[in-house]
């Protein structure tokens, strides 16, 4: 991953972006109706930056977060991963490349009920070929960054709903990708569990991790360097 220090207001210009979104559209058929759940978006993001995107629920920013997570492919348009499109890669080479690059802290959190919180925390290093006591040492190190260490041997449901997010958390960071997706990450929080998510946050992107971050709340967007508004399918710089 390549240090982009330069911003410009502009994709496609001879400024490099760690993160380029080309004219991005995305269409669902509901019957015999075209939904367009985004209808063109073009931006960028830089290396080491916490961007928020924030919209009302329908507004498309969801989908947009996993287009930029190699999970949903785009109906048109171009997402650029260190000038690497994506999309032209076959889906083995996109589940590499999120493995390696991209870590996703889903909503809902998406914990698997029946796997103890290190099970689940070890869950993307199962195709890393990294060897069982490595792995261990690895979850309960990320366990303790996000004040879990003594929750390794819980299932879920004995969790509150922040030590869920934060098993979330250390689940899409345990692999350390340089890339960060976040989804709603306070959503279903109280206030002060929710500035502490943030916290931890910009914490790690205070450390080199980008941080792209879906959210519905003006107050999470203080966090962050700069917010991208997205509306009815469309964007803007707020």
């Amino acid at each position: 991953m390549t240090n982009n220090t330069t911003h410009d207001s502009a994709v496609g210009t001879n400024v490099q972006h760690l993160i380029e979104i080309q004219n991005i559209g995305k269409d669902y058929q509901e019957g015999e109706s075209t939904v367009q759940a985004i209808k063109e978006m073009t931006f960028y993001i830089d290396d080491g930056e916490f961007v928020s995107i924030m919209g009302q629920s329908g507004s498309g920013k969801s989908t947009m977060l996993s287009i930029l997570g190699g999970l949903n492919h785009p109906t048109r348009g171009e997402i650029l991963l260190d000038t690497l499109d994506i999309y032209k890669l076959s889906s083995e080479q996109r589940a590499d490349l999120r493995s390696e690059y991209i870590g996703v802290i889903f909503q809902s959190f998406q914990l698997i009920p029946y796997l103890t919180v290190l099970e689940n925390v070890k869950l993307p290093m199962a195709i890393t070929g990294r060897k069982a006591r490595e792995q261990d040492k690895m979850a309960r190190n990320v366990l303790a960054r996000v004040g879990l260490a003594n929750k390794a041997d819980r299932l879920p449901d004995q969790l509150s709903g922040g030590e869920q997010e934060r098993v979330a958390i250390a689940r899409a960071i345990v692999n350390k990708p340089p890339i960060l997706l976040a989804d709603e990450p306070t959503g279903s929080l109280d206030s002060k569990t929710a500035d502490e998510i943030m916290d931890l946050l910009k914490e790690l992107n205070s450390e080199g991790q980008t941080i792209i971050m879906v959210t519905h709340n003006p107050e999470a967007c203080k966090h962050t360097s700069r917010t991208i508004q997205v509306k009815d399918g469309s964007c803007y710089e707020h």
